[in-house]
């Protein structure tokens, strides 16, 4: 009798918070079957999970159309590489994590090469350019959404969709106090604790760290005695602040490590918008959120976007939980004014945190990781 040949699944993650996703969800399949194979792009943590990359999604993660322009020469020869492997040696499977501009091209190769495709974590078409449920009817075999009101939108445009709950619902988890938190970074818990998150992207960070860095200057002048924490995503290297980190007179605890925790330590939180004001969110901490993006990228993104928010914390809320300073209004000023109110003003921190409890009420019931792998099992299956 031949012994069956193990399943190879194609998957493909361009961003930190794909990898941790991704890497949950590769966890789960191998609890149910540890010979199943996956490759394709990711990160350290999907490599961890057993994951063969052939990319690293530190070099892909980049937002509009300038920032992919400069990184073609990274983010071209993956694609091409995936290409070949969907056409001469075809998967079982290809799961695509967020990532619209190169996975949706990616989906369609596949289409071509008779591979079926889970998409997990849903572009945001909801908030723009909502014709491309079109072509993601005729792309995805099946959308896995991860945000309540992302299902109706796809069931009336007839993509087979299933709700898995937000992943972060499983993931932010910390048993400590915010004192037992700060002291366990060696920080002291009567002053006060500012975390400074300046996104996973590379370019992110180019755009927005020395912005971040001013406006904790200004806070420094305002209260001489706080201190700072920044968290180093994954993507990110010890090498990739240096640069912005010099040159400021600033004490700056960094880490990798235990990132919730950090996040219960800190009384405020500045944050670039992302998947991380989620995580925020459901510690509970206060926070401001600010992006810029390049000038040509924002005045196509005005002109396209339909939502009233920005930061995921906010609208999965449905309603402004967190403030949010866009572009010109993300300038050190009113970054420093906006965290200087929260230190201060503790009635208004405490609305902030009630509107923040709210949030973990809407993502489902937990299990995503399950969930997905119950849909990978299906959908090879049926392959």
């Amino acid at each position: 009798m031949k012994a069956q040949t193990a399943k190879r699944i194609m998957i493909v993650a361009g961003e930190a918070s794909g990898d941790i996703y991704g890497a949950g969800l590769i966890r789960a399949v191998h609890a149910i079957d540890p010979t199943f194979h996956f490759f394709g792009i990711g990160g350290a943590r999907m490599r961890e999970a057993g994951a063969e990359t052939m990319a690293d999604s530190a070099d892909m993660a980049v937002v509009g159309l300038v920032e992919v322009l400069k990184h073609f020469d990274v983010i071209a020869p993956a694609f091409l590489q995936l290409k070949r492997i969907l056409q001469n040696d075809p998967p079982d499977l290809l799961i695509l994590i967020d990532y619209p501009g190169f996975n949706l091209r990616l989906a369609k190769v596949a289409k071509q090469a008779g591979v079926k495709v889970l998409y997990y974590i849903s572009p945001q078409i909801w908030a723009w350019r909502q014709g491309r449920v079109k072509k993601i009817k005729k792309l995805v075999d099946h959308m896995a959404v991860i945000l309540p009101f992302e299902a109706p939108f796809y069931e009336q445009a007839g993509v087979p969709v299933s709700f898995v709950g937000h992943p972060m619902a499983d993931r932010v988890k910390t048993e400590l106090s915010h004192d037992e938190a700060a002291s366990s970074f060696g920080l002291d818990p009567s002053r006060p604790i500012v975390g400074l998150f300046p996104g996973s992207r590379r370019s992110e960070v180019s755009r927005l760290l020395p912005v971040i860095l001013d406006a904790a200057q200004l806070l420094q002048l305002q209260f001489p005695d706080v201190q700072f924490v920044l968290p180093l995503a994954s993507t990110l290297s010890d090498a990739d602040l240096a640069p912005y980190l010099v040159g400021h007179q600033l004490s700056i605890t960094t880490t990798r490590e235990r990132i919730h925790d950090l996040i219960k330590a800190c009384d405020a939180v500045i944050a670039v918008s992302g998947t991380v004001t989620l995580e925020i969110a459901l510690v509970g901490t206060p926070l401001v959120i600010i992006y810029k993006l390049a000038a040509l990228t924002y005045q196509l993104a005005v002109r396209l976007v339909k939502v009233d928010h920005i930061g995921l914390c906010n609208i999965v809320a449905g309603e402004t939980v967190a403030q949010e300073l866009i572009q010109d209004d993300a300038s050190p000023q009113r970054i420093a004014q906006e965290i200087g109110r929260i230190l201060s003003d503790a009635r208004y921190a405490d609305e902030l945190k009630q509107g923040l409890a709210n949030v973990r009420q809407r993502l489902g019931g937990g299990g995503s990781d399950q969930k997905m792998a119950a849909l990978v099992m299906a959908l090879v299956e049926q392959s």
